[in-house]
């Protein structure tokens, strides 16, 4: 919200601060994630200097893997002045379960590649129905 005394920045002042770009910051707003504070006479969208502050929190939210989607569930709770933190935690702790799934799948396909590049035989030749015997199971049994 703005005060008073406060000036109220333009989109590109927006950029320019926060380093996002003016596409991005038109597509958030479109997501409801962030609300301009009205319009110029001359129709260029107006912020409050705490956007400054929301964007940073949707950068580091969406590095950590939240997805937008999440990431406007916390900005809700929060515009309705709940602290989402308990939110956030419950979303970070799942990302986390999501990871270990992840890097469990990696290592069975990292093991998996490692037996079949461990037994390596070049073959010579074109073999019918295989494009390359040593990755493809035997079809004949």
């Amino acid at each position: 919200m703005l005060t008073q005394n406060e000036k109220p920045l333009l989109i590109g002042q927006v950029t320019d601060l926060s380093g996002i770009p003016i596409r991005t910051i038109r597509y958030y707003e479109s997501l409801g994630l962030l609300q301009s504070s009205g319009r110029t006479e001359g129709g260029f969208r107006q912020f409050s200097s705490d956007v400054i502050t929301r964007l940073a929190f949707i950068k580091r939210a969406q590095h950590l893997g939240l997805s937008l989607e999440e990431i406007g569930e916390i900005l809700q709770v929060y515009d309705q002045g709940q602290p989402p933190c308990g939110d956030i935690k419950e979303k970070l702790e799942e990302k986390l379960s999501q990871i270990d799934y992840q890097i469990n799948q990696l290592l069975t396909l990292r093991s998996e590649i490692g037996e079949l590049l461990s037994g390596w035989k070049y073959i010579d030749g074109k073999q019918d129905d295989t494009i390359c015997p040593i990755i493809q199971p035997n079809t004949n049994s």
